[in-house]
């Protein structure tokens, strides 16, 4: 074995939870974001949904 290839092999182990622990951020990260649109679209379908309420109801009152 080369002097380089021992030193990969060396740092492998260090480096793999350090790998495993960004992918699962970037991961969570994703879900969040993706949560983030889900609510903000829900939020605009319902401000839409309260104010054809509002029209309606100023429409029709007496």
């Amino acid at each position: 074995m080369t002097e380089r290839e021992a030193g990969t092999a060396g740092a492998t182990p260090e480096l793999a939870p350090e790998v495993s622990a960004e992918k699962r951020r970037l991961a969570q990260e994703a879900k969040n974001e993706r949560q983030v649109w889900y609510f903000l679209a829900y939020f605009l379908f319902g401000i839409h949904i309260v104010a054809f309420v509002m029209i309606y109801a100023v429409r029709h009152g007496h």
